[in-house]
């Protein structure tokens, strides 16, 4: 009936602000790698599945002190830019891009070169709980789909997107896009390409639309990047209202803000993830919401170059905005979204209290702009697969099997009583990548630590 069944502990959002225990659980897998069932210890088929299954040697019982936790659901990742990761982030982002990345980017006309940094981007990621990544690759089609190749092989669910940069002005002569119909035309054949990729890919391999930002692109490609998107119904993303100096430049361009200037090229639909909105306005907010467009939120990266702290409770309380978290590699130095999720509450509280100690306390922060840490789960969980519309980020019946093995033993529990709630809450802030021992994506095993498999 069941292709294995596992039985453990659990921690699953129930919603963005409450976390169900799932306690000594079974976790009944289909053989397309879905959850069928979820038999709790109060059922009455409970002794029978574990005895039968036991008898089938397809039953795995974790040991004392682990703990499941769905995968990672990254919606932010400059894939290329694994390659920079830790470095030159003390600089302004429009020379932190011109300086560093963009050189670094082109480099990956090297399929070879291209091959060694992806194949290991994906296996650390994996390491570190990600089961399901949005990517950036670059101009360059044949590496960008070599990224979505790692990932069908590796078993990650990838979402890659071919990056456009068509503006002779705004991108340097070495890294840009020949001509608007060269990089519409390649991003179609890359559209083309994955999703016949996909159809031998059990976890999903997706093509995303992939303007950089609306500095980096001319008007006709933004029209044809929407085009694409309806033709082939799939995913969108970029970047808004990120910085400064990101934000001002939309505005003189356009007399208004990114949002409204995305929408009117098509490019903010119910399948868009927009990254960073620092700067969104009221209004902005407003049609996010009409539009189901969800934001990816990188508050790591975010201190470096955003210029602001992003205002996730009124955009998931006030405004019903979907919201999931990025690493943002390598503007964000940590592949791991446990730090992502630690920082999401660290800036959330600093923009509530504000950071100007001249400033009276009544008017140093934004009331009501803290998070919890149930809430900076959700959103690297639940709210992750909820802003790409894809059944991931929940253990529930007909989700993916797409989770992570959590070894508690060198936290500080040392209660055998000890609340699960509060061994939930140190899992989230304390959790290492060397104490996840393993991870399962749609059913099969991609990580054993014990066995140092990582991908095939």
């Amino acid at each position: 009936m069941y292709k294995f069944v596992v039985k453990g502990t659990a921690f699953s959002s129930s919603d963005s602000k409450n976390v169900t225990v799932l306690e000594d659980s079974l976790f009944c897998i289909s053989e397309s790698g879905r959850i069928s069932a979820i038999i709790s210890p109060k059922e009455k088929e409970y002794e029978f599945i574990i005895q039968e299954y036991s008898q089938k040697n397809k039953l795995q019982e974790l040991a004392q002190g682990q703990y499941i936790l769905p995968g990672f659901i990254d919606l932010h990742i400059h894939a290329p830019q694994w390659a920079q990761a830790g470095t030159a982030l003390d600089l302004p982002l429009y020379e932190w891009l011109n300086t560093y990345t963009f050189p670094l980017e082109a480099k990956f006309c090297d399929l070879q070169f291209a091959e060694k940094v992806y194949s290991d981007l994906v296996s650390q990621l994996i390491k570190n709980g990600t089961t399901t990544a949005l990517y950036f690759a670059t101009v360059h089609r044949k590496s960008s789909l070599r990224l979505a190749e790692i990932c069908s092989e590796k078993g990650q669910r990838g979402l890659v997107g071919k990056v456009v940069m068509d503006d002779h002005e705004q991108n340097p002569n070495y890294y840009r896009d020949a001509t608007t119909d060269i990089a519409l035309n390649e991003t179609e054949l890359f559209i083309q390409e994955v999703l016949e990729l996909n159809q031998k890919t059990p976890q999903g391999v997706y093509p995303v639309v992939t303007p950089r930002f609306i500095p980096s692109c001319t008007d006709d490609s933004l029209k044809g990047l929407g085009t694409l998107a309806a033709k082939y119904d799939i995913h969108i993303q970029s970047h808004c209202s990120e910085s400064d100096w990101a934000h001002s430049f939309v505005q003189n361009r356009f007399g208004k803000n990114d949002a409204f200037a995305l929408n009117d090229f098509g490019l903010l639909t119910e399948k868009s993830i927009m990254a960073h909105c620092g700067f969104l306005s009221d209004e902005d907010m407003t049609l996010f919401a009409e539009k189901g467009t969800a934001v990816a939120h990188c508050p790591i990266s975010n201190t470096y170059f955003g210029n602001a702290v992003t205002p996730i409770a009124k955009l998931l309380n006030e405004y019903q905005v979907e919201i999931g978290l990025g690493s943002d590699i390598s503007g964000g130095f940590s592949p791991s979204l446990f730090d992502n999720i630690r920082q999401a509450v660290i800036s959330s509280r600093m923009l509530e209290d504000g950071v100007d100690k001249d400033c009276c306390s009544g008017k140093r922060g934004v009331s009501g702009s803290s998070i919890t840490l149930n809430e900076a789960f959700y959103l690297a969980t639940a709210g992750g697969g909820e802003s790409l519309s894809l059944p991931i980020g929940k253990l529930a019946v007909d989700y993916a099997w797409d989770i992570q093995i959590i070894d508690s033993k060198e936290l500080p529990i040392f209660s055998e009583n000890e609340p699960l709630m509060e061994i939930f809450q140190k899992l989230l802030y304390l959790s290492r990548p060397e104490m996840i021992t393993e991870v399962w994506i749609q059913g099969r095993k991609v990580h054993d630590k014990t066995m140092n498999l990582q991908g095939v």
